[in-house]
């Protein structure tokens, strides 16, 4: 058993740990940003293959406590890298840091380089090339006030990049925040689903893999996994595990489709998404329209809404959104009567402006800005705050 910690967006540690514990983990521990896990090679792979929240897998190699950089260099150089990937791997190393008393993390990142091709230099008379953009083997290094661990990364690219989005907006959406969002919203395939604010399309295209029980690392090229390049890769059992994941794979239902639903006021989001959806081989499985949200219709008597609406950070200024948001709430009650909307928002006005009760709160990070999802149940009656 191998000793693992995957990343994820926080406020979403809970719905990895599920994740983690469904691809076969134990021992689970959630800290913020993250879960532990213990596992073995199947579980590596299936937790790459399989899981919508993980931002990566890393495997741990080695740990210990520290007190200045030559420690550090010593654990690295003590640990039997050439056992670990092929000398003819090229190498990035990352480091981060709590309340480490080092003072640069750039100079521990050469370091831990250095130690690496040190050990390599020492064992096979020869070192591994270094390429900042795209190597093959990621070596993690995470540094508390004492403690100092090494970690293999088992991704490779972030494993919220799925390889479906060709066109893309000027603030995305994560597509394991997105996923996060669908299952905090308690959405469920067969459920009518709208995005009124599509954006590039990351809900609907997160929805309908969902929907389709599609695997989301399926769509990586091979190598693409940084699994793939290390010693202890077994191709039979991969391969075995995409089979698996493949077979599984849903029709769509004859009636009704997938009843997702997507629109955007940008004719240019609209064709994006529908590049993007065409790029992930699921053209004609949403339903898209160009659409003001302040405007248009229910897909469905009822169901659950989706949305990232703009604020601060990312377009419209103060006096915009003021005027938005009451626009939206207006809109709501008028034609989302029966209706669950869940609106992703730095902007701590929303709930106040809107001018509906707002029945849940959940604290998430959007990259590093900090967030909040709020849920309105639309019903019929008053639901105006005084």
């Amino acid at each position: 058993m191998n000793a693992y910690f995957a990343t994820c967006p926080r406020g979403l540690e809970e719905l990895l740990a599920e994740d983690l514990t469904a691809c076969g983990g134990s021992y689970v521990a959630r800290v913020p940003g993250g879960v532990a896990a213990s596992g073995d090679l199947a579980f590596e792979y299936r937790v790459n293959l399989e899981s919508r929240i993980a931002t990566r897998l890393l495997r741990r190699v080695a740990s210990a406590d520290y007190r200045n950089e030559a420690d550090i260099y010593q654990l690295a150089y003590r640990t039997a890298w050439q056992q670990l990937f092929s000398v003819d791997r090229s190498i990035r190393v990352y480091v981060t840091a709590i309340k480490s008393p080092l003072k640069s993390l750039e100079f521990i990142t050469l370091k831990v380089k250095d130690a690496v091709c040190d050990r390599f230099r020492a064992e096979t008379s020869r070192r591994p090339s270094v390429n900042t953009k795209n190597p093959e083997v990621r070596i993690h290094v995470f540094l508390t006030d004492r403690n100092a661990t090494l970690y293999l990364d088992t991704s490779g690219e972030p494993l919220y990049l799925r390889g479906h989005k060709l066109a893309k907006v000027g603030a995305p959406l994560k597509e394991n925040l997105a996923a996060g969002i669908l299952r905090l919203a308690g959405w469920q395939p067969g459920m009518p689903l709208l995005d009124p604010m599509c954006g590039s399309g990351t809900f609907l295209l997160e929805a309908a893999q969902i929907a389709l029980d599609d695997a989301p690392g399926l769509s990586r090229e091979p190598g693409g996994f940084g699994f793939e390049h290390h010693q202890a890769f077994n191709p039979t059992l991969w391969r075995s595990l995409q089979r698996e994941a493949a077979g599984r794979r849903r029709e769509v239902p004859a009636q009704g489709g997938l009843q997702i639903f997507g629109s955007d006021m940008d004719a240019d989001a609209v064709n994006r998404t529908q590049q993007n959806l065409a790029h992930a081989g699921m053209e004609g499985l949403v339903e898209l329209e160009q659409a003001d949200v302040l405007k248009r219709t229910a897909p469905a008597a009822s169901g659950v809404m989706v949305a990232n609406p703009p604020y601060g950070e990312r377009l419209g200024s103060a006096e915009e959104l003021a005027a938005f948001y009451p626009l939206l709430g207006d809109a709501l009650k008028r034609r989302f009567q029966g209706w669950g909307c869940w609106f992703l928002s730095a902007d701590t006005q929303l709930p106040k402006l809107i001018r509906l009760q707002t029945s849940r709160k959940i604290p998430l990070y959007n990259g590093a800005l900090e967030c909040r999802l709020y849920n309105i149940n639309v019903i019929a009656g008053s639901l105006r705050g005084k």
